[in-house]
């Protein structure tokens, strides 16, 4: 579908309603391939594992940001802030393209997968390849993105503890998964936007909604994005690909797969250049779920053992414990891991393993949330004089985990 034939174009989404697509920029990107790609990347990687409805895409939660985006700045204009019509363009294409770098599975492979590189640098340079494609068309979506621009208010709504990036996937991840304690009050936290010294704040009316915010997005990741069943998931297709590269350093060819993941899992360099983006740009889910089910039948039997696995959903148990878990436990698992099994016990070492996973709703050495308060003066949230705010707000949660058959 050519969307940039027509001046507007009304997507219906199951969230919010209509989205309205009506800039010849913004037609462009929707249009283009690397954005188009989106629609093939889980946006919860292997969370429909525990919540089958989680299946919507980044596809999905870009546009959703991209909706809020542009609510958040017309809410702005109304209170006097002076937004030009190429910055309202701007911050819409910078939030579009925020996650266009995710690779297969998201953030469940992406130390593995491109291991050092992080998915927003690959969006930086998928948007630059873009931008020359565009004649320069998103130079200052890039200059928004990367916190160049002398306006900061625009890069805090895109990136940021308080940014429509967060409050689209709360949103959209509560509504896929039926995770109530995901929902947010998005329509009166975006009522209370204010911007005071150039910088994004919270009018201080709005306290108990970013409470609510803030205390919503602790209960989805312990509920949803570290599910022990989905941490587990995550952590297995790891260990496959841990498994992929051993057998390729001895020079195992059956784990080729002829598809796009050949080449960044037994090529890739490290080095990043347009063909080696275009390369990225071409694979997807489908091309790593291909995959494990031409592995699942490897004669490897620790690499089919686990892809067996994720297919069927015979998951490995994962157990969450405060405290640290005893290696001597491991050592012994292993071991009777590896008798059961017929197994080495380094092979055995793929079924068990340990480590831990914290979570902090808050962390005031990043960006923060202020408060402007009515008399002037600005407050961040953590030091709000409210009970509750103060006692949680920046408390790490940490939980040590084991996992084995």
């Amino acid at each position: 579908m050519a969307l940039h034939q027509s001046k507007q174009k009304i997507i219906n989404d199951p969230v919010y309603g209509f989205i309205t697509i009506n800039h010849p920029l913004i037609f462009k990107i929707i249009s283009h391939s690397f954005f188009q790609r989106l629609r093939r990347i889980h946006q919860m990687a292997l969370a429909y594992l525990v919540y089958p409805g989680a299946v919507h895409t980044r596809l999905h939660h870009s546009l959703g940001a991209y909706h809020l985006m542009g609510l958040a700045l017309n809410e702005l204009k109304a209170k006097g802030v002076e937004i030009t019509d190429e910055e309202m363009v701007a911050a819409k294409a910078a939030i579009l393209l925020h996650d266009v770098g995710h690779g297969p599975f998201s953030h469940a492979l992406e130390e593995e997968f491109l291991s050092g590189i992080h998915h927003e640098e690959l969006s930086v340079k998928m948007m630059k390849k873009m931008n020359r494609e565009f004649n320069g068309e998103l130079d200052l979506a890039i200059k928004i993105f990367t916190n160049q621009y002398h306006k900061k208010f625009l890069h805090q709504l895109v990136s940021g503890q308080l940014d429509v990036d967060r409050m689209d996937y709360l949103t959209r991840d509560s509504y896929f998964t039926g995770v109530s304690e995901g929902v947010i009050g998005y329509d009166r936290i975006l009522k209370m936007l204010v911007v005071h010294n150039n910088e994004l704040m919270v009018e201080e009316k709005g306290i108990y909604s970013i409470e609510k915010f803030l205390i919503a997005r602790r209960l989805m990741y312990w509920q949803a994005y570290l599910h022990k069943a989905v941490l587990c998931s995550e952590k297995m297709l790891v260990n496959i690909l841990k498994r992929v590269k051993y057998l390729c350093s001895v020079g195992d060819a059956s784990i080729k797969t002829t598809s796009g993941t050949d080449y960044f899992l037994f090529e890739f360099d490290g080095n990043i250049n347009d063909d080696v983006l275009d390369k990225f740009a071409a694979i997807d889910d489908i091309d790593f779920e291909f995959a494990i089910k031409k592995w699942s039948i490897n004669k490897d039997f620790v690499l089919s053992n686990l892809c067996k696995r994720i297919l069927n959903r015979d998951l490995l148990k994962l157990k969450f414990q405060i405290n640290e878990i005893d290696k001597n436990e491991i050592d012994l698992k292993q071991r009777s891991i590896a008798n059961s099994l017929h197994i080495s016990l380094e092979e055995a070492s793929y079924f068990i393993f340990s480590g831990s996973v914290s979570n902090t709703i808050y962390n005031t050495n990043k960006e923060k949330i202020n408060i402007l308060f009515k008399d002037g003066s600005v407050v961040d949230i953590s030091l709000v004089n409210d009970a509750l705010i103060h006692q949680t707000i920046t408390t790490p949660v940490k939980k040590n985990y084991i996992c084995s058959i």
